[in-house]
């Protein structure tokens, strides 16, 4: 005998969530979160580039120094809100960043617990600061041509 969750809700309640489930709206909403076989080509390369990138940051600690030093170059030259992704930094924060103490770190975002590059400030690894996605795709590009 089957024993469901939905066995034991009333009838009434089973017909509402069937019909919502049915409607339009809902099989859009679901259609969407699918992805085709190319989104997932492209998902993958990007995660596997950034694993390869997180064991070379690793294993090699001339090219995290490297990669530490662009990213500094590039918050001198073009600012902090343009190259990390976050729109509320502590002063101090701010500061330690703009002076070059941190370093870089490959971790999954805390909502969509998607791999990012993100900055982590020296002593403080809780408060990680992801990469904007522009210049991820930056220093991911210039990785993969050098490997």
């Amino acid at each position: 005998m089957s024993d469901s969750w939905l066995d034991r809700i009333p009838s009434q309640e089973r017909q509402r969530i069937r019909e919502r489930l049915r409607s339009p709206a809902e099989y859009e909403r679901l259609r969407e979160k699918v992805k085709g076989p190319e989104d997932l080509e492209r998902e993958m390369e990007r995660n596997e580039l950034l694993a390869e990138l997180a064991l070379a940051m690793e294993l090699e600690p001339k090219l995290a120094e490297a990669l530490r030093a662009q990213v500094q170059e590039d918050i001198r030259n073009e600012g902090l809100p343009s190259v990390l992704h976050s729109l509320h930094l502590s002063t101090g924060l701010t500061q330690a960043l703009e002076k070059g103490d941190f370093t870089l770190a490959v971790q999954p975002d805390a909502n969509t617990h998607v791999d990012q590059l993100v900055v982590v400030p020296e002593g403080k690894v809780a408060e990680a600061v992801p990469v904007s996605q522009k210049f991820s795709e930056r220093y991911l590009g210039q990785f993969k041509k050098a490997a």
